[in-house]
């Protein structure tokens, strides 16, 4: 989402780093390009305004502009800045002293409200909670069909008794349900509408005054720009929302909004949606998110999403293996599927500081759409023995592995060279070693 507020930050810094030292006049012509970076990508003005003049009262003076290093001190007061203008501290969610925990769902229709809630309940199940899932949307039967979907899908119960009954009692039925089931999570999928209006916010009051939600967040779709930050004013003001959760950080829109709906609202922001899949949610760090937009990437998120997927057995598991040289082509294999568990290819690889400057040598579109699916195609046209020992693979086994995977003689060759430099790197990192990271792009 931040790709062009990436590029141009980092265009701006190489240019001063070119330089040598910073006049006051290269200041103010940087910050001219990162106030129309920031307009370009849909930042609210005001927004905008306060972050350049905190930069440039932070950055003039003999302190940063005469130091050895003024450029790296800049970039610093640009990462301080924007962590604080995503918040500063990442916000955790509020409890009730005597559980369930009921927490309301509010936002315009539109916004993956519905498909939030789920993945709300699967991050608090595996933090040790269990949630319960209420449908209180009564005016969408088409929700409460795909909530109790998407419930069976991951498990965890939901509390629906259609379209004819009130929503509040459909809550208060809700949480004594979450009671006999021992339920610690009451997770409530409120009504929407295509526009913020009296009756919508009543109805949120009515919920908000009758069962005292410990938290009250707000969905967002973050690729609604500037709309998606009035909505958000208009809700907070009308139903004093206590959170926002950004979905679609995935996608391709500027991201205007997400820097600065946390400013407008004055709301934190607790957790972004980052894709489709029912574990996609992830609590939005400030810090974090700042080190991703100035391209330095976030390696304790992708560490993080590793150990979700590999267990601590498995890692020791592969590490003897590499170790002893019996990593084999199954192994390899197993590794993309893992990487594939943890997210889109192009989101992982992008959480690695300095994926910015290998932009055009790597199709991260490709590695998303395919490369998984063409290496398991591959490795399973190979025998057994093929799959143990990469090496007896000669020119007649490459012709009948590539007729049998629908792919080319070209592409078997390049996944065995794939294999050789990853058994290599492998090896390297399980003897303590820190080889140079290569990541060949993986032909279709």
């Amino acid at each position: 989402m931040f790709e062009s507020i990436t590029d141009k930050l980092q265009g701006v810094f190489t240019q001063l780093g070119r330089r040598g030292t910073v006049s006051e006049s290269d200041l103010d012509e940087a910050l001219r390009e990162v106030r129309l970076a920031l307009l370009e990508a849909d930042v609210n003005f005001k927004v905008v305004k306060e972050f350049v003049k905190a930069i440039r009262e932070r950055a003039t003076g003999e302190e940063v502009l005469k130091s050895v290093t003024p450029v790296q001190q800049i970039i610093a007061i640009v990462n301080e800045e924007l962590v604080r203008l995503l918040g500063g501290e990442s916000a955790t969610l509020a409890r009730s002293s005597q559980p369930p925990t009921v927490i309301l769902l509010v936002g315009l229709q539109g916004t993956g409200k519905t498909t939030t809630a789920t993945k709300l309940a699967v991050r608090l199940r595996k933090q040790g909670d269990k949630p319960l899932l209420v449908a209180a949307d009564v005016y969408r039967p088409a929700a409460i069909e795909q909530l109790q979907q998407l419930g069976a899908q991951v498990s965890v119960a939901v509390h629906a008794e259609g379209t004819t009954t009130p929503p509040a009692t459909i809550v208060e039925n809700g949480i004594k349900q979450a009671r006999k089931l021992g339920a610690s999570v009451v997770i409530v999928d409120t009504a929407g509408r295509l526009h913020v209006d009296e009756e919508l916010m009543a109805e949120i009051a009515d919920l908000k005054k009758r069962f005292k939600p410990a938290e009250t967040l707000l969905v967002v779709d973050a690729m609604a720009g500037q709309d998606a930050v009035n909505s958000a004013q208009a809700f907070h003001e009308a139903a004093a929302v206590t959170g926002l959760i950004l979905t679609k950080m995935d996608g391709d829109a500027r991201g205007g909004a997400a820097l600065s709906i946390r400013a407008v609202t004055g709301v934190p922001v607790k957790f972004l949606g980052t894709g489709e899949k029912t574990d996609a949610l992830d609590v939005c760090h400030p810090d974090r998110l700042a080190a991703r937009i100035l391209g330095m990437g976030d390696v304790v998120t992708l560490v993080e999403k590793a150990k979700e997927q590999i267990s601590e057995s498995d890692a020791k598991s592969m590490r003897k293996r590499m170790q002893d040289g019996t990593f084999g082509l199954d192994d390899f294999q197993e590794q993309f599927r893992q990487l594939e568990r943890m997210g889109p290819m192009s989101q992982i690889l992008g959480m690695l500081p300095g994926m910015g400057a290998l932009k055009g040598k790597i199709d991260l579109d490709e590695l998303d759409d395919g490369m998984t699916g063409q290496i398991e195609a591959i490795i399973s046209s190979m025998t057994p023995d093929e799959r143990r020992r990469p090496d007896i693979i000669n020119a007649g086994r490459r012709r009948r592995i590539a007729r049998g995977s629908g792919t080319t003689i070209q592409d078997v060759n390049q996944l065995l060279n794939q294999y050789k430099e990853a058994k290599k790197i492998m090896k390297a990192v399980a003897s303590g070693k820190t080889p140079e990271l290569a990541i060949p792009a993986m032909r279709r």
